[in-house]
């Protein structure tokens, strides 16, 4: 058990750092523009180039994983992130704070494909759950931090000191994690990576991203239509050769696992739901219903802040009630609170808009740990890295499809009124993965997340 909780600290420093540099950096946008002398759209792409890293080689390392072992991954991802940190915080140009960003981009994905998998590693297999709720836990306090943390820190001292507040953190997490963490109990043995792969991957899903960004953008056809024609001919090619290999780093064999696939379409239904929710809402709270600004970020804390509660306790429920269940509950849950957000009118009072928020939070925290849970425990354990992978690329195709959605229907109407249709749309989403959910209860669950009688 004291090997155990100091393992635990070191996943929670590590997979922390990753979440709150996805968001610590927003806050200080307009100021490192300024600093740094170029345009606000440019700045944009110190956020841009982070998620593009991760999203492009997030199942490579996840598929490494399986071959090298999870711990030496693990500590390449919190030695490139903190290495990178150390770059931003001496960056003196936007290019060099560009590349440092990628960099630690790389080492988020190194970290982050393969947390849930070192949580499997870390917890008895009846505990899983626990481990997973814990995960949901670190990660919504991350979320919750990164604005404050980010306000505090620039209220005292200049952006580069951001990154700085990395370098003692990621210190700590290396030592924790080469001291106490475990690795594989069984890896794939005979086989090498093939990198070929990884660049195709890598390829494809920075593609995807791209075009999604254009999307979102508004950039004309004449440029976008070439990158979508490229992607589908990349991902055609990319998904024919992966089809016809044993262990791919796109997890084809573990896709035809019936539970695993159907926990992949629930994952992307709520993702996708609950960022183009977020997007969404701060435009419906200010321009329909005349919130101020410092109001909606207060307003919108409610949802994140919910899940460090109920996260823990849908972990642990997972031991005593089906993850089918749980996750379908709490899709339909988190349904019912967009609809409700969606019905709001400028005179409600605060507590029926707080209530909706923490109602779509509750019912996130609900699908989340339990869904993770049958990902990862529905994989044989040779395969436990590309099941981890396969989980962080899910949340980020659905998340970057949820922003591209509102971008669309922003375009066909106002940001008020299509805020409305988004929060609709988000419920409905919420309610298709509650039903691919529900029909994983005919399926067996894996022997580790089976509830226990008594």
């Amino acid at each position: 058990m004291p090997r155990r909780l100091w393992a635990i600290l070191a996943v929670a420093f590590g997979v922390g750092l990753s979440v709150l540099d996805s968001t610590i950096v927003n806050v200080a946008l307009p100021t490192i523009a300024g600093e740094l002398g170029v345009s606000e759209s440019s700045s944009i792409w110190v956020v841009n180039g982070y998620q593009l890293a991760t999203v492009m080689t997030m199942l490579s390392f996840s598929a490494l994983a399986n071959q090298v072992g999870v711990r030496r991954i693990y500590l390449l991802g919190l030695s490139l992130f903190t290495l990178a940190s150390l770059g931003c915080f001496l960056a003196r140009d936007f290019a060099s704070l560009l590349a440092a960003r990628v960099l630690q981009g790389v080492g988020a994905a190194a970290i982050t494909s393969i947390n849930t998998t070192v949580i499997r590693f870390i917890y008895p297999s009846d505990r899983l759950g626990r481990g997973m709720g814990l995960n949901a836990t670190i990660v919504a306090v991350a979320s919750v931090a990164g604005p404050g943390v980010a306000s505090l820190i620039l209220s005292m001292a200049d952006w580069p000191w951001l990154f700085a507040i990395n370098l003692p953190i990621g210190l700590v997490a290396i030592l924790l994690s080469a001291r106490f963490l475990p690795d594989n109990p069984e890896r794939m043995q005979g086989r090498r990576f093939d990198w070929r792969d990884g660049v195709m991957n890598a390829l494809c899903f920075g593609l995807l991203f791209t075009v999604a960004e254009a999307f979102t953008r508004g950039v004309s056809l004449s440029l976008s239509l070439p990158l979508l024609l490229l992607l589908l001919v990349a991902g055609r090619l990319f998904v024919r050769s992966q089809l016809r290999k044993e262990n791919p780093i796109l997890p084809f064999d573990l896709l035809r696992i019936p539970i695993f696939s159907f926990s992949v379409a629930t994952s992307i239904c709520s993702y996708v739901a609950q960022m183009s929710a977020l997007v969404a809402l701060p435009f419906f709270l200010q321009q329909g219903l005349g919130r101020s600004a410092v109001d909606t970020g207060l307003l919108m804390m409610a949802w994140p802040l919910v899940t460090i509660f109920t996260a823990p306790l849908a972990g642990r429920l997972v031991e005593r009630i089906h993850a089918g269940w749980l996750g379908g509950v709490g899709l339909l849950t988190m349904a019912l609170g967009l609809y409700f957000c969606s019905r709001l009118v400028p005179d409600d009072p605060t507590a029926k808009v707080v209530g909706a928020l923490l109602l779509s939070g509750v019912g996130f925290s609900f699908f989340q740990s339990p869904n993770n849970s049958i990902l990862v425990a529905s994989a044989p354990p040779s395969r436990s890295g590309s099941a981890s992978g396969m989980q962080g690329t899910a949340r980020l195709v659905g998340q970057t499809s949820g922003a591209a959605l509102v971008a669309a229907l922003f375009r066909l109407y106002a940001p008020a009124e299509g805020s409305v249709v988004v929060l609709s749309a988000a419920a409905a989403l919420a309610l298709l993965g509650a039903g691919f959910s529900f029909s994983r209860l005919r399926l067996p669950l894996p022997e580790a997340i089976r509830p226990k009688r008594g």
